[in-house]
């Protein structure tokens, strides 16, 4: 048999109508009799295109509120029969059913249900059984039937049947099938996460339908791909494309940053993840000036991150720089018309959307996930420890410390002064190391130490973080607790005059 199939029926049963209209009328041009159900039959009467109701084939009406429509074996024989088996062609005869060339479905929108805070009885609902059914069946035949399985592909097939007549070659049958099980597989994976959201079934379920090829991986001999919906959280208003580096530091751009969420003007500057410049004023351009402070040598093709609008004064003080994305909710028309000065800057306006609870990575031959750090430090979590308690300032810049010390990757020291970020350690193999070389970039900016405030993402194990906090000037300190020798570094406190506060929650970040 030729591998070009001229289809003569078509069954449309979908819940988008977006895009369908030129479709039926194409279909009717062609002479292929269209069959439906339905919201889908109404609207291809409405189109004034002669449509059959899938009730007459199968003489049984829809029923149980239409949760049964075309669960039968005349619509599903009329899908599954193989054209090149005498067998299934008898039996279509001997039991009168149709042959179905084509199968038009949209399912019920379950992910956006669910997203839309809808009731669990409406989201149970939006599980489409029939649509779901139809899919597999069709797809599973794509040596005799086309499967149309979402409204994205619409207009594709549009422009098949309409360049070929009705005609579909085996090519595009086996790629819309593709596309089918893309789809079938992503609503499945979408229903089982809703159903086990507590993780109580040990079983991973990752479904991204939105891929793109980056230009290499971390370095141009990898290949590097992101899945995700980018347009969902961004709309890139400028500049060349990401790379995949410069989505890893925008992703710890945008956790950092949604620390400072509703907060005073804050603006951070990050280079390879970590926050290399912090600070929060009562105008974003001060805290932009201020967080360049903090580093103005590695901020050069940083990753800039603000939670206020960038004004005219910010964004002629950002130009100055050499940067590789800008991130903020908004920016003033004169300011984004001075940052696209940079042919290569990549504007970002952040979208104020949901971000996913768990966090996987690969690791070995599967994968780790846990459940993201959503614990932020708050006054409330503050035990303080020595006899001295910080000021309410202090108290402050301990917190501010502790939101940044949070996104920094261990081990990490951070000072931080009048919620400015002064320097931090990051990575290294030790506490001691970390701190030290927190000294020595607070130095080498002349920042001063005194009265300044020290944040560490775990506990001290020894006495020896205290004792050079305190050598650099450190008044305040803010760590998790939990070291059996605790009480050694409480005890150098003390004696010292430096208030120390445990939270309990410690903040890895490996």
């Amino acid at each position: 048999m030729s591998n070009t199939k001229t289809a003569k029926s078509a069954l449309i049963s979908v819940f988008s109508k977006d895009g369908l209209a030129p479709i039926v009328k194409k279909l009717d041009e062609l002479g292929i009799t269209i069959y439906s159900t339905g919201g889908t039959e109404k609207f291809i009467k409405d189109q004034g295109v002669e449509v059959i109701p899938v009730e007459d084939v199968t003489s049984y009406p829809s029923i149980l509120g239409g949760r049964v429509k075309t669960l039968h074996p005349k619509v599903f024989g009329g899908i599954l029969n193989r054209q090149n088996n005498d067998s299934d062609v008898a039996e279509l005869e001997q039991y009168e059913i149709p042959q179905i060339d084509i199968v038009i479905v949209d399912l019920y929108p379950f992910e956006k249900t669910v997203a839309s805070g809808a009731s669990e009885q409406d989201i149970i609902e939006k599980i489409d059984i029939g649509g779901i059914s139809l899919i597999r069946a069709a797809a599973k035949n794509f040596a005799d039937v086309t499967c149309v399985a979402s409204v994205d592909d619409y207009a594709e097939f549009l422009e098949i049947i309409s360049e070929g007549n009705g005609s579909i070659s085996l090519a595009d049958r086996k790629r819309f099938a593709a596309k089918a099980f893309n789809v079938s597989s992503h609503y499945d994976s979408a229903i089982f996460n809703y159903f086990n959201s507590d993780h109580e079934i040990a079983s991973l379920k990752i479904s991204e339908t939105k891929g793109k090829v980056l230009r290499y991986g971390e370095n141009p001999h990898q290949k590097g791909f992101f899945f995700g919906d980018f347009d969902a959280m961004f709309d890139k208003l400028h500049g060349k494309e990401l790379s995949y580096n410069n989505l890893l530091d925008v992703d710890a751009a945008v956790n950092l940053m949604n620390e400072f969420k509703g907060e005073d003007p804050t603006f951070a500057i990050l280079k390879h993840n970590n926050a290399c410049g912090l600070a929060q004023r009562s105008t974003i351009h001060q805290a932009y000036v201020d967080a360049l402070a903090g580093d103005p040598v590695s901020a050069f093709g940083g990753i800039l991150i603000s939670n206020s609008e960038i004004d005219v004064a910010t964004a002629e003080e950002i130009h100055k720089l050499f940067c590789e994305v800008v991130i903020a909710p908004s920016y003033t028309d004169e300011a984004l018309e001075i940052l696209k000065g940079k042919k290569n800057r990549i504007m970002l306006i952040q979208k104020n959307i949901e971000l996913p609870k768990t966090q996987v990575r690969s690791c070995l031959n599967g994968a780790l996930v846990q459940d993201k750090d959503l614990k932020t430090d708050a006054k409330e979590d503050l035990n303080t420890v020595t006899k001295v308690a910080p000021t309410d300032m202090q108290v402050e810049d301990l917190l501010f410390a502790s939101k940044i010390c949070k996104h920094t990757k261990s081990n990490t020291i951070v000072f931080t002064k009048g919620k400015q970020l002064l320097a931090s350690g990051t990575g290294q193999t030790s506490r001691v190391d970390a701190l030290k070389q927190s000294v020595e970039k607070a130095k080498s900016f002349n920042f001063d130490l005194n009265g300044a405030v020290m944040a560490s993402d775990a506990f001290f194990p020894f006495p020896d973080c205290v004792e050079l906090a305190d050598n650099a000037g450190i008044k305040a300190v803010i760590q998790p607790g939990g070291s059996i020798k605790d009480q050694l570094s409480i005890d150098y406190c003390d004696a010292n005059g430096i208030a120390m506060v445990m939270t309990g929650t410690r903040h890895f970040k490996h």
